[in-house]
């Protein structure tokens, strides 16, 4: 009886294995930044069995199998510093059942902004830093037909970039290789990429295109009545872009049907912010609009003077640069003046991070202040006018006329790097996966990471 009643718990033992099928490990999100939301799953264990859930061997969790074997979705997050790059999710039982899945970490940088408040940081970049920053190094440079006024955006391993060779760019991240071309005219302005599409506007046939990201095939084609020198902004399938013929556009990100536009007094050369179920915009006509993002019906609209930049919007303050050579901050609800500064000369468009907002000018200095008072806290100096910054993991980065690009230190403005291309930068900088990108007036993309990357 005592052999009869081992061989049955050893069938018994085999039997859920066999019903339950191999372990499996379900992750999803499969991609992500570090900081990202995930939720993990599986199926296949030993019921009751004690799982161990690791993060490239470091644990995340321990779980224990159900009466079926499974484990529910445990909500996690992706670490903070994990890398850009492939990275394996394991699960481990206590009975030796094993199951694994793989996740891809990026820090991708869509759209001229950063994200559609436009506040240019990148809040996941993890890699370059203030200690490793003045070991920056080529990693490729990449030829256009002509000067590279365009500020790099980059999605899925892909660095799109227009150029005034009448040619929009899409090159591979690592190498520079070029994946495709499109020609869609003189490109001045940054592109969006958002599900699969990327969307940029031509000095040249008044057009927005829609391209697929992966092939560059036409995806639609939208008239915006005049040049686009300004880059669009997308938000909840939502095209925004101003038109020198004095409006700004709303279109559906789907299909590129006109949904409303607003007219002002001039050119409208700024990216739209959107924040809130808001557009906010500047003009040529030395205004700064606040419009519905759904209707474009007038919230508020606020005389500046000048040409009004492109507005950033933080923490419910809204700030901009103008002509006038002053960077201003509004209540973003009321339009009301919260604070104003005067710098030495015609400023850039703002960035925005911890607090503190960062504006590049021609008089060739880079300044910091403090977004809540408008105190000046520091100012580092470059060659030449200097382009809008771009600010990732307590580096900031502007490209200057002298033809350089510099990092400096966010927190007091410290010259941690700056390199020399063969001509001007009018490009912004954009830091995505550990890589510095930006455009040069000697027609040529430029990819910059810590020396130790390169193989």
């Amino acid at each position: 009886m005592k052999l009869i009643s081992c061989a049955l718990a050893a069938v018994a033992a085999v039997i859920p294995s066999i019903l339950l099928g191999a372990p499996n490990l379900a992750v999803k999100p499969s991609t992500g930044h570090p900081k990202q939301h995930i939720a993990i799953k599986g199926s296949g264990f030993q019921p009751g069995e004690s799982i161990d859930v690791r993060w490239d061997g470091d644990l995340l969790f321990t779980v224990s199998a159900d009466d079926n074997g499974s484990f529910p979705k445990q909500r996690t997050h992706v670490p903070k510093k994990a890398a850009p790059g492939s990275h394996t999710i394991e699960a481990a039982g206590t009975n030796g059942d094993t199951a694994d899945a793989s996740f891809a970490v990026t820090t991708p940088w869509t759209q001229y902004g950063f994200t559609p408040a436009g506040t240019r940081e990148n809040p996941y970049e993890n890699v370059i830093t203030a200690k490793n920053a003045h070991n920056l190094a080529v990693l490729w440079s990449a030829p256009t037909g002509y000067v590279v006024y365009s500020s790099p955006v980059i999605a899925n391993g892909i660095v799109y970039v227009g150029s005034d060779d009448h040619y929009f760019h899409a090159l591979d991240e690592k190498t520079g290789a070029a994946v495709w071309t499109a020609h869609v005219g003189d490109v001045n302005g940054s592109a969006a990429v958002m599900n699969g599409i990327v969307y940029v506007g031509s000095t040249e046939y008044s057009s927005v295109f829609a391209l697929d990201a992966a092939t560059g095939a036409s995806v639609w084609q939208a008239n915006a009545g005049s040049y686009i020198t300004a880059s669009p902004t997308v938000a909840n399938g939502v095209l925004y872009v101003g038109s020198e013929d004095f409006n700004l556009y709303a279109f559906d990100a789907a299909d590129g049907h006109q949904l409303w536009k607003v007219t002002t007094g001039s050119y409208v050369l700024s990216t739209p912010a959107v924040s809130n179920g808001t557009v906010y915009f500047g003009s040529a006509d030395g205004k700064l609009y606040a419009v519905s993002a759904q209707t474009g019906a007038e919230l508020w609209t606020v005389a500046i003077g000048g040409e009004v930049g492109s507005p950033a919007v933080s923490g419910g303050v809204v700030y901009v640069g103008s002509t006038d050579n002053q960077l201003y901050a509004f209540d973003a609800g009321s339009g009301a003046k919260l604070w104003s500064v005067t710098i030495g000369n015609r400023i850039s468009d703002p960035a925005v991070a911890n607090g503190v907002v960062y504006v590049g000018s021609w008089d060739d200095d880079l300044y910091a202040f403090d977004a809540a008072t408008g105190a000046k806290l520091w100012t580092a100096t470059t060659g030449n006018d200097v382009t809008s910054p771009a600010v990732a993991n307590g580096v900031v980065y502007v490209g200057s006329e002298d033809s350089r690009i510099y990092a400096f230190t966010a927190v007091d403005g410290t010259l941690l790097w700056s390199v020399a291309t063969a001509a001007a930068i009018d490009s912004s900088p954009a830091v995505s996966d550990g890589m510095v990108f930006i455009g040069s007036g000697d027609d040529h993309v430029y990819a910059f990471t810590p020396n130790d990357r390169i193989r």
